[in-house]
Order: structure tokens, then sequence, then C-alpha cells
């Protein structure tokens, strides 16, 4: 019995199965994602998506999806499927599905009469191509294949419809055919490992609908076109491995190449394997050798916050060491180009939030740990000095060091913390002046820093961060700790924020804190009767005022409730960290439970990975993006956590 295998019962209803979604991605950017019965439900599924930097800075959906129909006795089965206006599916291939299995790769069984036919479906590596072996298992008559491709060509922000621009024209290839819908556009390659007929009949298929943009808030209505069919007998045994790609490939490798792929795919046979698996799928590396990690899928970029905060729990608590490296040097450049005031040469977004360079110190505190002091310092001890003396000089355009040791930062007019919701160009979460995680990373880093500094011999620019930390600690605790055992989640003049939020965990959690053992015991209580969930913290709790646990309609509705109530799992990850440091073993079979809701999730919403967020009341269901990097890399550290204290003395 398969970790991530469905059978007929549930993989014939679409209520069950329309909401699984599948990601497949391959490391340079491109992706290919649908539900496990291959309906697109989101304007940015597609078989093929990948970027196209000569038009944009987004996505495309080159193929959408490509139906195949088997043929016994002059008689057709289509095994795709759509969803169109109205309810209406058509055609209805799921009800052919005997079982799906991805446990190492994607692969769907369908029965079809007196045929069984197999399906399985890779990513290539590294290179723009999606890969789809069919073998016919059992046929008791001739059998042959059909495969019609559904092409977009257009951003995935966007929608196509039938059109005169559209260039029809295809030239024959090995095996297949090469086209281009519009200008500008890379050409798609459609071959197969047999020879086959390809049929030219051009034709555009109208109305197509995509439910979660339905339930996004979105006008949905999709046209999509299909230059014709591909059309090849199929003998009982056989195998027919057909490649989508941006480049033409040697169609006799095909079968060899498939096989390859699947050598080098991690089983996902449990949880963490398949945690393992999805933190893979973060990573990108471009042509220039740079390596990011994208902040998740479908439609996020590498964006500087969500890097540093997912980058140790994604490399480091798997043993990958050296990716860790790999990121932080391109990470290091653009740092360092930011506080020289000179152009990115690096494709990370949102560089210049003030709490930025605080979580870029905080990662390297991981690798610290994970490497040894010595290793640390040999790569990141000047590095790590910069940073600290570019933050208390006040050279950051937005966060100022002030006389009491706290850092204050602007963000009354755009948002500048993770909380970065934004309705009518206005923060819908606005925070302010001193933020209670920006100043409890600033206590820990300087005490990090200082300790890094005074292993090289830098005793006096180690005092004078220790006694800088020392007064950032008595202002932390005057300014933030209230009368009844929590902290303000920001204090900007007179303005304070009394409400129960998730970023004061940051605090306890931390190797070095402003509070004592009773403070941060009384923050890590008050988390667990009001913020705690199955799924991480709430981001606000249902006893203060606003609070909206379902993030869910228009763009602006989910906008204002993005962070008023809902749960997130990297807040979790702070919360167990912070429960193992005061309570040790004695917490053990409670965050092994509070595992199990993660474990839950995925095996519904996409496969294998982890939503963005979730719902703030049960049934707590996922929404957002379909897989997450930080979410990923903090069940991740948290599960390694639990490995160290399961085995300390």
């Amino acid at each position: 019995m398969g970790y991530l295998k469905f059978e007929k019962a549930l993989m014939t209803n679409l209520q069950d199965t329309l909401p699984r979604e599948l990601l497949r991605t391959n490391r340079s950017g491109a992706y290919s994602c649908s539900s496990i019965v291959d309906c697109n439900t989101r304007k940015y599924h597609g078989l093929l998506v990948v970027p196209v930097p000569e038009l944009d800075n987004e996505n495309h959906v080159l193929l959408s999806s490509v139906d195949p129909t088997v043929i016994q006795h002059g008689a057709s089965f289509n095994l795709g499927l759509h969803k169109y206006h109205g309810e209406n599916f058509s055609p209805n291939g799921h009800k052919y599905i005997r079982e799906f299995n991805c446990d190492i790769v994607p692969t769907t069984l369908y029965r079809v009469g007196g045929a069984l036919l197999k399906k399985e479906v890779v990513f290539q590596h590294y290179e723009n191509s999606i890969l789809i072996r069919y073998t016919l298992v059992d046929a008791h008559s001739p059998t042959t294949l059909q495969f019609r491709p559904f092409l977009a060509f257009r951003s995935v922000r966007a929608f196509t419809h039938e059109n005169a621009a559209v260039n029809k024209h295809y030239d024959e290839i090995s095996n297949g055919i090469a086209t281009c819908m519009y200008e500008g556009y890379p050409t798609l390659y459609m071959q197969f490992s047999k020879k086959n007929e390809f049929h030219y009949e051009p034709y555009w298929y109208r109305g197509f609908e995509y439910q979660k943009e339905v339930e996004r808030g979105y006008n949905v209505n999709e046209d999509l076109y299909v230059p014709g069919y591909f059309e090849m007998p199929i003998k009982k045994g056989e195998s027919i491995v057909f490649s989508a790609s941006t480049s033409m490939v040697k169609t006799s490798s095909l079968k060899r190449l498939f096989d390859k792929e699947v050598e080098e795919r991690n089983p996902r046979d449990n949880f963490f394997h398949c945690l393992v698996n999805a933190a893979h799928q973060f990573h990108k590396r471009t042509s220039e050798n740079d390596r990011y990690i994208l902040a998740g899928y479908p439609w996020f970029k590498c964006r500087a916050r969500d890097q540093f905060i997912a980058l140790p729990g994604l490399t480091l608590s798997i043993e990958e060491q050296n990716n860790f490296e790999l990121v932080m040097k391109t990470a290091e450049k653009g740092i360092r180009e930011f506080m020289e005031g000179k152009p990115l040469s690096v494709d990370i977004t949102e560089i210049e939030q003030p709490d930025v360079l605080l979580w870029c110190i905080w990662a390297i505190q991981q690798y610290d740990k994970e490497v040894g002091r010595a290793a640390c310092l040999k790569r990141y001890g000047k590095f790590l000095n910069d940073i600290i003396e570019y933050i208390a000089q006040s050279k950051h355009p937005n966060l100022v060091l002030h006389n009491n040791g706290l850092l204050y930062a602007e963000g009354k007019d755009k948002p500048i913390t993770w909380m970065n919701g934004v309705v009518n160009n206005r923060p819908s979460t606005p925070r302010s002046g001193y933020i209670v995680e920006f100043n409890a990373l600033w206590y820990n880093d300087l005490k990090f820093v200082a300790s890094v500094l005074a292993e090289q011999k830098q005793t006096e620019q180690a005092q004078e961060y220790e006694e800088l930390a020392e007064k950032c600690k008595y202002s932390f605790i005057e300014t933030f700790m209230n009368d009844y055992g929590y902290l303000f989640d920001y204090v900007d003049g007179s303005m304070i924020d009394w409400s129960v939020r998730p970023n004061m965990i940051l605090a306890a959690a931390l190797d070095y804190s402003p509070l004592d053992k009773a403070q941060k015991k009384g923050i890590v209580d008050i988390c667990t009767r009001e913020l705690l969930t199955p799924k991480g913290l709430r981001t606000l709790s249902p006893k203060s005022g606003g609070y909206n646990p379902i993030c869910n309609g228009t763009e602006e509705q989910r906008e204002t409730a993005y962070h008023q109530g809902t749960a997130w799992p990297w807040l979790g990850g702070f919360y167990l960290e912070a429960c193992l440091k005061l309570y040790k073993r004695t917490r053990l079979s409670f965050i092994e439970r509070q595992m199990v809701g993660y474990e839950d999730e995925v095996l519904y919403h996409c496969l294998g990975t982890i939503s963005e967020y979730f719902d703030g009341n049960p049934p707590f269901r996922g929404r957002g993006g379909i897989s997450f990097a930080m979410n990923v890399a903090e069940v991740l550290r948290t599960l390694e956590l639990l490995e160290r204290y399961r085995y300390k003395d």
C-alpha cells in the first residue's frame, strides 16, 4: 500500500479529487501543476509552465493539457477531463481511473474495457521539458492512441481567448511537431518516442472554467487552441513516451531519458520524505549559476525575507549544508549590493524590507549551530559584522537605531513586515514603530554576533555589542511587556497594539531572548490558549477585535482577512521550538501530536507539501499558495529538533 496512493472510489469522486493538486518542478523556475485527475482548476495550472524572460518576469502556460484517447473496435474513450461553465465536465475521463499513486512519480492506471493503460509523468530536472510515459499493460484487441494538445501561450495571470492573431503554422519534426502561437514566445516541441501521424485540425475549445479562480472572486472564462491530434497504434506491453519541451529532443533517447529521470527521484513513501521532496522543489538555479529559494508555488518569486526564514529548514535540517552555502553566496552578493547602494544583480525581491538583514543573521546562526563556529567564522564572520555595523549605524533607509537600543521602522503607509496584505494601496494590517519580532531578532543577533566577534579576538567591538544588547533587553521589556503577561505587537509613540498576535513567540523561541524564563512561559501559555491550532499559530486571537478566521472571497476580502486569524505553520515551528527549550522532553509527545496536523495536509491539498496558510477555525482548510517554503522549512526544522531532544541526555 503506497503512502500517496488513492483507489478508484476516491478518484472517481470529483468532490474529493479536484481539491487535491499535484506539483512538479524542474529547479529552474518552470513547473507542471494540475489536480490529480488532470482537470485544471486554476489559471496557474498547466502541463508545461515556464518563465519567458524575453516577455516579462512571469511564468507562462505553454501547454495546458493533453487529452489521451483510447480506441478499440472503432470506439473512442477520451481520458481527459475539463470543466466548463455551469458545473459541466467533459469528457469524463476520471471515471476510467482505477488507481493513482505518486510515491515515486505520478502514476495513473486507467481501465477502458479490455485495455489497461498506465500513465507516468516526470518533469526533467533543469530543462523545460515534461515527459509522459504511456504503457499498455493489458489489451484483448488492437488498440490505437490519440493525443490532443491544448495550447494556451499566455501569462499565468491572464486568460486566453479565441483570436485571429494566433499563428497556426507548425513544422513537422522527428516524431512530432513544433509550433509557436505568438511572437516572442519560445517554440513548443511536442514529440513521441514512436513514429506517429499528426492530423492537422485547428480548433478553439471555448468556455473553460477554473474552479479555484471562481472561489477567489475572478470572472473566469478561457478558450484553448488545439492544432490537431497525434495518432499511433500501441501493442500490449509497449511503452510510448511523449515529450513537450522548449527544445527539440532526440526521440530515440526518450525512453532512456525517462528511466534516468525516474531513477533520480526520491521516494515519497512517508511524511518526512514528502517534505524533503517538497524542499527540493523550492530551489532555483539560473544560467548564471545563482541559487535561490522560491517563496512558494504557483505564483511566488524569490522574496528575501522568506528565503532567509526558510533556508535553514530546507537545507541544514536535511543535511544539505552545500545547498545552504550556495544560496547564501547569491544572497550575500545581493545584501552587499543593497548595503552599498548598488543596483541589484540578483533576482531577489523585497531585499529592502527592514527585517531582512535581521533574518539573514538568524539564518547564519542556524548554520553556526549545525556546522560549528570555526566553519561559520571562516565563511561568514566578516559578513555578520558588516551587517550588524550597517544596522547599528542606522544606514538602512527604514531601520533606525534609537538611543534606547531598539530598532524603529516606519510602516504606516506600506507593509514592512511579513504581514504584508494591501487593500487600496494601504497595509491591511499596518505595523509601525517598535515592532516586536524586529527587536526580538535584534537582541538575538547582537548577542550572537558579539559571541562571534569574541571568538575572533575582536573584544572591543564584541563588548560594544554586548552593551548595546543589554540596553535593548531593558527597553524591550519596558516597551513590549504588558500587565497581562504578553507582548504588544508594536508600539509607535502613543499608538500601542494590544492585539494578541503570534509575532511575540520569537522572543520566547530565539537562542538569545530578552525575556526571563517566567516571561517566556507566559508568552507560550497565551499562544497555546488563544493562537494554537493543528496547523500552526493564528495571526490573531479570537478574543481580539477584527478576528476573521476565513480568508476567502474576492482579492480585497482575502487581503483584508490575510492576517486577521488565519493559521500559519511556520509560526508554529517557532512555537514548538519555544516549547522544547522551556519544557524539554516533557513536551515531546505534545509536539508529535502537533505534527499529525501537518501530515494530514500532505495527503490532501497539494500532495506531499504544505499550503501557505489555513483557516483559523475548524476544519482548518488550506488556502493560498499550494506549496509554501517557510511552512515546509519550519516543519522540517521542528522534526530535526524533535530528534535531537529525543536522544538528549
